[in-house]
Order: structure tokens, then C-alpha cells, then sequence
């Protein structure tokens, strides 16, 4: 316990000078909070990060007109045309408040099923299955907690307004509405249009995209980092490489459920002109986009995705490694012995 409470930041290199933390600084503060400021901080860095790659994902996997078939160089010079470099963030604010008490609770509760696992279930032992378990149940509970702000992120990123008074170049086609300005009124016109039910619309592709997602992600980020020399284990580089890596293996598993749920979001299953073209649920979603758009609509925009996902994983288990050394919490199978000594 003490070694940990003692560790540093390391540098881009294991050898490069490192970082000491005040010994003091975080005494007293409680192992759950500590995981809740790591996490938080490491999700909204990394949201931040690719959040214009984000806006342009949203565009295509709803198929907002102008945006559809064109590439992400076109893609992000259009929205930079028509709104000006905020625009690039539209929807950021929203998608921020979200991460960050759902990367903080998802990593914390990450730590807590891991910790009751480890303390409970002995015999499952302590290799990196813990994780897939752990992640996953930990995807579920912060999806749970935090979906509505998910639904107002996208709703607003699905939003195109002409900030420039210009509308050429097949933003005719684009549906405004001015009237959700923000992330309350987007969740009080949800609410008045849908109740409680409206709020969690598209959830449940979400979850079923989540679960095996975050665990996939989890597992493979700590099964990489049994393959690397216990010497290099950390440097930041290998915990990039390793972040990165997981995020695209669990993502590229689970895109078409993303795809369901952002359409569902924006409300196409209610939009739909025949009935026999809603959304009944997740199953019934990817069938129908399938046999309505086609089997390659189910991976639209996951080019961009790789190349989102990619720092973004990265930053966001490097930051919170980074800053659990730095808050001195130890990790799971060290606290499990402390506790039983």
C-alpha cells in the first residue's frame, strides 16, 4: 500500500524524470472519490480531444443530408463553411457534462465489481476474465445513470444550423430546429413529446452495445499489458498503444448497435412513414436499416470511428492510470491483500 501511495507519473519514456505527487494532498480522501476524479478527468479529456470527429460521425450515421456521402476532410471544412470552428464542437457540452460523471462512474464502478469479484469469487481468479466481467457490469450501471445527457449530445450534434447565412451545397435538405437550444431544451421538449420512456429512447441499443464493449475493452486493455515486460509496463507510450488498441477491438465488434441507437435518437423510428418501418427494438432496428439502406449503412462512419477511437481510448486509459499513480490508489489485487492481512 505504502509503495503505491508513493508512486509517480511517469515520463513518455520509463527512464524519462518523473512526476512526484504531494504525499499529503489526497490523504484522507476516499478510495471511491479518488477513482471518481480520475475517471471524470480522464473522460472529458478525451472526449474533448476528438470531438469534432464525433460531430461528423453523428452527421453520417444519421444520414443528415449534405453530409452523408462525402469524406471527413469535406465533412469538417462544411461544418467549419456553414458555423465556424464552434460548430466543429456543437454538441461538445453536452457530450462532456455526460463523460464526465459517466467515465466517472463507469470507471469507479469498474473498480468497485472488480474489488467485490476479487474479495468474493476466488475462484474465477485474478486474470483479465475479472475485467471483462467487471467492465461490463460497469458499462450497464453508467449508461443507466447517464443516458438522457447522451440522448441531448446527439440531438444537438444532429442539429446543422447556418450560423452564415448560407445554405448552398445541399443544406437545403437539412431539418433546423432552433427550438432545442442547449441541453435543457432539449430534454424538456423530450419530455413534453415522450415522458420519462422519451428520455431513454434508443437505450436499448445502447446497453446491448455497451455491455460486451466495455468489457471487451477492459479485457483486452489489461490482457495487453500482461504481454509487455514488467519493466515497460509504465510508460506511456505502452499504455497508449495498449488503450488504443482495446478501443478498436471492442468497437469494432459493437458498431452496428451504435448505429440503431443514434437513429433511434434523432428520431427516425418515430419519424418513419410506414409502420412496418419503425424500430421495434435493437434486433428488429438492424434488420430494417439492412434491408431499407443497406448492410453497409450498420458501418457507416466507422472509418472515422477508428480514427476516433484510436486517441481517444488511448488518452482516456493512459490519463486515468496517470491519475490513480498520482491520487495513490492502489491497484485491485494489491488492495485485496492489504485487506486480507
Amino acid at each position: 500500500m505504502e509503495s503505491s501511495r508513493g508512486s509517480t507519473i511517469v515520463g513518455f519514456v520509463d527512464n524519462a524524470p518523473s512526476i512526484q505527487r504531494n504525499e499529503s494532498s489526497f490523504d484522507g480522501v476516499p478510495l471511491y472519490v479518488k477513482e471518481l476524479i480520475a475517471g471524470g478527468f480522464a473522460g472529458a479529456l478525451s472526449k474533448t480531444a476528438v470531438a469534432p470527429l464525433e460531430r461528423v460521425k453523428i452527421l453520417w450515421q444519421t444520414r443528415t443530408a449534405g453530409f452523408h456521402s462525402i469524406g471527413v476532410y469535406q465533412s469538417l471544412n462544411k461544418i467549419l463553411k456553414h458555423e465556424g470552428f464552434q460548430g466543429l464542437y456543437k454538441g461538445n457540452g453536452a457530450s462532456v457534462i455526460r463523460i464526465v460523471p459517466y467515465a466517472a462512474l463507469h470507471f469507479m464502478t469498474y473498480e468497485r465489481y472488480k474489488s467485490w469479484i476479487l474479495n468474493n469469487c476466488p475462484e474465477l481468479g485474478t486474470g483479465p476474465f475479472i475485467d471483462l466481467l467487471a467492465g461490463s457490469a460497469a458499462g450497464g450501471t453508467s449508461v443507466l445513470c447517464t443516458y438522457p445527457l447522451d440522448l441531448a449530445r446527439t440531438k444537438l450534434a444532429y442539429q446543422v444550423a447556418d450560423t452564415r447565412e448560407n445554405i448552398k451545397d445541399g443544406m437545403k435538405g437539412v431539418q433546423y430546429q432552433s427550438a432545442n437550444n442547449g441541453i435543457k431544451g432539449v430534454l424538456t421538449s423530450v419530455y413534453k413529446e415522450g415522458g420519462f420512456r422519451g428520455l431513454y429512447r434508443g437505450a436499448g441499443p445502447t446497453l446491448t452495445g455497451i455491455l460486451p464493449y466495455a468489457g471487451l475493452k477492459f479485457y483486452m486493455y489489461e490482457k495487453l499489458k500482461t504481454h509487455v515486460p514488467e519493466e515497460h509496463q509504465n510508460g506511456i507510450l505502452m499504455r497508449l498503444s495498449c488503450g488504443a488498441l482495446a478501443g478498436l477491438f471492442g468497437q469494432t465488434l459493437t458498431y452496428p448497435l451504435d448505429v440503431v441507437k443514434r437513429q433511434m435518437q434523432v428520431g427516425r423510428l418515430q419519424n418513419a412513414a410506414r409502420e412496418e418501418d419503425r424500430y421495434k427494438n435493437t434486433l428488429d432496428g438492424l434488420r430494417k436499416i439492412a434491408r431499407n439502406q443497406g448492410w453497409r449503412q450498420l458501418f457507416h462512419g466507422v472509418s472515422i470511428n477508428y480514427i476516433r477511437i484510436v486517441p481517444s481510448a488511448a488518452i482516456g486509459f493512459t490519463t486515468y492510470d496517470m491519475m490513480k499513480s498520482w491520487l495513490g490508489v492502489p491497484p485491485q489485487e494489491k488492495s485485496r491483500s492489504v485487506s486480507a492481512a
